[in-house]
């Protein structure tokens, strides 16, 4: 799974990709320091651990790098952080299973770029990526040779310590 870079000088435009999602009710929203728990908890249960605490590094940032896709009852149907393990990256994000193929995907994605390129970056990396085609597709991104494994190689190894 390779890391991708992405021109955020040339990005799509972003009202068609919220116009989309908004068709099947849903709108893009900044979660804010108060809905932590209910996101970390959300994203915990339907994806990983792991991701839960790359969307508590979103949380302790100003502003919040974490956008949630929330249907109109205001439940959490997708998120997407940025800035959140390292500066400058895209990701974690996710979409619950009976939301995909509706444009949430695509509208936290978009969304989540042209805030880091409003923030004075010129350049994003999707990191560990495994669809690439889409991320080709959608926002132009391209390989970074050699990225395997990336940004992510060490990691805490996740066994009990013998002290």
């Amino acid at each position: 799974m390779a890391d991708l870079l992405v021109k955020l000088y040339q990005l799509p435009p972003l009202e068609p990709a919220l116009a989309r999602a908004a068709e099947h009710g849903i709108r893009i929203h900044r979660a804010q320091s108060f809905e932590r728990h209910r996101v970390v908890d959300w994203v915990v249960e339907k994806f990983s651990r792991s991701w839960g605490d790359e969307v508590c590094m979103a949380f302790a940032g100003h502003p919040i790098s974490c956008l949630t896709a929330l249907d109109e009852a205001g439940h959490i149907v997708g998120f997407a952080c940025y800035d959140a393990t390292f500066r400058g990256f895209f990701g974690p994000t996710g979409v619950s299973a009976a939301w995909r193929g509706k444009g949430v995907g695509t509208a936290l994605l978009v969304n989540s770029l042209h805030a880091l390129r409003d923030l004075g970056h010129a350049y994003a990396i999707i990191g560990a990526v495994s669809s690439l085609d889409y991320y080709e597709q959608t926002v132009g991104a391209v390989p970074i040779e050699d990225s395997t494994p990336g940004a992510y190689l060490t990691r805490i190894t996740p066994t009990v310590s013998p002290d």
